[in-house]
């Protein structure tokens, strides 16, 4: 072997070569080893890998390298979440099919992922935008269409005029579309809806089951569900038989309630102004909010507007008459779409009032208020809880005492009862664009919306589209429309939206267990023996929508008896940024750093050693040429220790060597296997489980200087730091170990555990402090009594109190020893 120089080159592809021949990665279905799933997000193939593409990966395959390691049988698969917009305006922009785009953007990113060193198991790639896999996304839509858990309406949605097509509301950021950042307005249209909010409670409880989850990922996911307890009280129409129904938190505030608040589009306006002089302006009203989404209309900084209708209702307590009133913060979606105004105990309606002249009247004072200032103008809103006032034969109450008598009260008249609400909102799928998974329905003129026979799954994409911008291709292409109904026989037409892509990513983990199934989505033995993920890796950004999405319908095909899992994820890790001059790295920002650059320069194990070693895989990491330098360097140290400890026979036992620098080694080696172990099993502490490795391998360059040095236990510390960054620095640590004389991978090693016997030590390390200052340390018999202690540290001390007078002699057995002088 030439050990002259680390060529990274030609030692990387070496390896990739032999373990593509070699099938390193594969996971087995029927093995008798516990099971470990690791999992990073798959990635949207755009065409080129990032910098945070390497570090999600990164870590991923460390976690798979060592759990394998440890013994485990460990499944780490890759696909490609592949439908998506990108695609499609590729297509308009080029005239090239999506297919095409995203085939060969996949063939680069797989080879880009292969020269990381990632130890997939490529046997089990998917690939969402295939058939193959998108005939059982549409199997999944059908069955939880004939359980009841999707539904078409016609609905407000949320258009993006630049995309054209339907956004969800987890896809609109600030009011913009996440993807293009146009302004997204509103439009009404037919559209397909899964039903999540019917698994609401249970997506909310069960994240209590979730102990390996960020507190704040499920703090995200709780305020988006947003459960509230309340009360749903009836408001009587003044001269009609109709009623407003209005949902509260606030229910004890009931009495301060001075007006009604409608959504514009609330079923009730036109038919409470029509022919009314508030008619016109109430439409002029509607018309002007139709080109403003939800986000828009409830952000703090959307100046609150609302006008009158002329219509009045009655307060279900005490019969009170209220003014009816439309405002853009109120929306249809949201509650009942309609809200109490009560400004003295609410912000928003204190703030509303005050520009429109609405009564204000406070009907709960606050604990340090005295009773006097009941009726006294107030500054601001009372939010809290205190004494109510001004509320009839509630006065005097704590108002939790008044909230529950209140809600019984309505509940007695009939004019109200409690209710639980939610704020999460059915997850709407329908999607105007060609290239995702077609919606598997048909209609018939004779039998209605049906669903496609399984037995005719997948509905393919067609390949006679026309892409133009705005367009959804589908609705042009006959041959795709044109079919026959699975009930009668008539003709039938397709139904052209497609699903979000999200549905596509929601369940590819299943998928992973059993890829290659042409009989079922995949076997329920196989997902029951891998699931769930045991560890799985991605954004932070990604809490709302697709960690939402996922465990929803992992719960349903739960509940459908396809698979024992009810949460797919049991762990998550969310890695940080990758950051340079303290920005997120962006095309736009030109602030990149390639990894193939990366790559090229100093070779696949340094930017993975750098990912790994420069900051926490929660935190954001700062992008330093200095350190990838540095972590290059480190790796070309190891070589040069191998090279001179590969020419030394090792033979003999390290634990039989009895010499103190001996043992001294000894114990930093496994001192640091149980740092290393710790670090990766049980808190992701890569940077400093690497930092440790480092400090392992300055301790051996230290130890071939002494004068005599024992070879088996310099061969033990050598080959245990090439273990412990097997993980990390794949490639060079198996070029290493094959180099030392090894026969086998050294990723097939078991991991390397620390002795115990080794950890201990006959002597103790005493720091010695003049006046409290470290002056001088010294080795002490692990044994040594108070007098002994004092009398070795005097004499290492003699020289710092010479000529001085020893006032006091503080003593801290087997730790430090401090000479109080003057």
């Amino acid at each position: 072997m030439n050990w002259e120089k680390y060529e990274f080159r030609a030692i990387e592809r070496k390896w990739r070569e032999i373990w593509r021949e070699n099938g390193a990665g594969r996971a087995e279905d029927d093995s008798a080893l516990p099971k470990y799933y690791a999992l990073a997000m798959f990635p949207y193939p755009s065409g080129d890998l990032h910098m945070g593409h390497v570090r999600n990966y990164s870590i991923a395959d460390v976690i798979a390298r060592f759990q394998r390691m440890r013994g485990y049988n460990v499944l780490h698969p890759i696909g490609w979440d592949s439908f998506g917009l990108p695609a499609e305006n590729a297509a308009i922009k080029n005239q090239t099919p999506p297919a095409d785009w995203t085939r060969q953007n996949i063939a680069r990113m797989r080879r880009q992922l292969q020269e990381i060193g990632i130890s997939y198991d490529w046997e089990r790639e998917v690939t969402t935008c295939l058939p193959d896999y998108y005939r059982w996304t549409q199997w999944i839509f059908l069955q939880f269409y004939r359980h009841g858990l999707v539904y078409k309406k016609k609905a407000a949605v949320n258009w993006c005029p630049s995309c054209a097509t339907v956004l969800a509301n987890e896809q609109v950021i600030d009011g913009a579309c996440e993807r293009c950042e146009t302004t997204v307005t509103k439009k009404d249209l037919e559209q397909w809806f899964f039903k999540i909010t019917d698994y609401a409670e249970r997506l909310l409880n069960d994240l209590d089951d979730l102990p390996g989850w960020p507190e704040k990922v499920k703090i995200m996911q709780r305020n988006w569900i947003g459960r509230s307890e309340g009360v749903e009280a009836l408001f009587p129409v003044e001269g009609r038989a109709d009623t407003v129904k209005v949902y509260t938190t606030r229910v004890d505030t009931l009495y301060g309630a001075s007006y009604v608040v409608l959504a514009p589009e609330h079923p009730l306006v036109l038919s409470l102004a029509r022919g009314t002089e508030f008619e016109q302006p109430a439409l002029a009203f509607i018309n002007k909010l139709k080109h403003l989404n939800e986000i828009t209309r409830t952000s703090a900084e959307t100046e609150k507007e609302g006008m009158f209708i002329g219509a009045w209702c009655r307060n279900p307590l005490n019969g009170e008459r209220l003014p009816l009133w439309i405002a853009n913060y109120v929306l249809p979606e949201y509650g009942t779409g309609a809200v109490m105004g009560v400004p003295a105990h609410d912000e928003r309606d204190f703030d509303f009032a005050g520009k429109y002249g609405l009564p204000i009247r406070r009907v709960i004072l606050a604990p340090d208020l005295p009773i006097e200032v009941r009726d006294e103008p107030m500054t601001s809103a009372y939010t809290g809880e205190g004494v109510m006032v001004n509320s009839a034969e509630f006065d005097g109450l704590p108002s939790e005492t008044a909230w529950d008598k209140m809600a019984n009260e309505l509940a007695a008249r009939h004019l109200g009862e409690r209710k639980i609400n939610y704020r999460l909102r059915d997850w709407l799928i329908s999607r105007q664009r060609y290239w995702g998974a077609p919606i598997p329905m048909v209609y018939c003129d004779q039998c209605g919306v049906q669903p496609v026979a399984e037995n005719d799954l997948p509905v393919l994409l067609p390949a006679d589209v026309v892409f133009r911008p705005g367009e959804n291709p589908l609705a042009g292409s006959e041959s795709f429309i044109r079919t026959v109904c699975p009930v009668c026989g008539g003709p039938a037409r397709r139904e052209t939206d497609t699903m979000d892509t999200f549905v596509c990513s929601s369940w590819y983990f299943l998928r992973y267990c059993d890829p290659h199934n042409t009989a079922a989505a995949f076997e329920r033995a196989k997902t029951d023996y891998w699931m769930n993920v045991d560890q799985y890796v991605g954004g932070v950004e990604h809490a709302i929508l697709h960690l939402l999405y996922a465990r929803f319908l992992t719960k349903g095909l739960h509940d459908f008896g396809c698979t024992a899992a009810e949460e797919p994820f049991q762990n998550l890790l969310t890695q940080g940024m990758v950051c340079m001059d303290g920005a997120k790295m962006s095309k736009t920002k030109g602030n990149i750093v390639s990894p193939e650059e990366i790559i090229g320069k100093y070779g696949a194990d340094t930017a993975r050693l750098f990912i790994m070693f420069a900051a926490p895989p929660e935190r954001d990491l700062e992008w330093s040429d200095k350190g990838v330098e540095g972590c290059y360097r480190f790796l070309q140290r190891i070589w040069r220790l191998a090279a001179e400890y590969a020419r030394q026979p090792a033979t003999g036992d390290p634990a039989a060597a009895t010499d103190a620098r001996a043992a001294a080694m000894r114990r930093q080696t496994h001192a640091t296997r149980q740092k290393v172990t710790r670090d990766l099993g049980a808190r992701f502490n890569f940077n400093t489980a690497i930092s440790a490795v480092m400090e392992l391998v300055n301790a051996l360059y230290l130890y071939k200087e002494e004068p005599e040095t024992n070879a088996a236990v310099a061969r033990e510390g050598l080959e245990s730091a090439l273990l412990l960054l097997a993980p990390f620095a794949p490639h060079i640590t198996e070029e290493l170990w094959q180099a030392l004389g090894h026969s086998g991978s050294i990723h097939a090693e078991a991991w390397p555990l620390a002795e115990e016997t080794a950890l201990r030590s006959d002597t103790v390390t005493i720091v010695i402090q003049v006046n409290g200052k470290v002056k001088d340390r010294l080795e002490a018999p692990a044994g040594a009594g108070r007098e002994e202690t004092e009398a070795l540290a005097a004499a290492r001390a003699e020289k710092y109190t010479r000529g001085m007078t020893v006032r006091k002699i503080i003593t801290v057995p087997g730790k430090l020893v401090n000479f109080v002088i003057s």
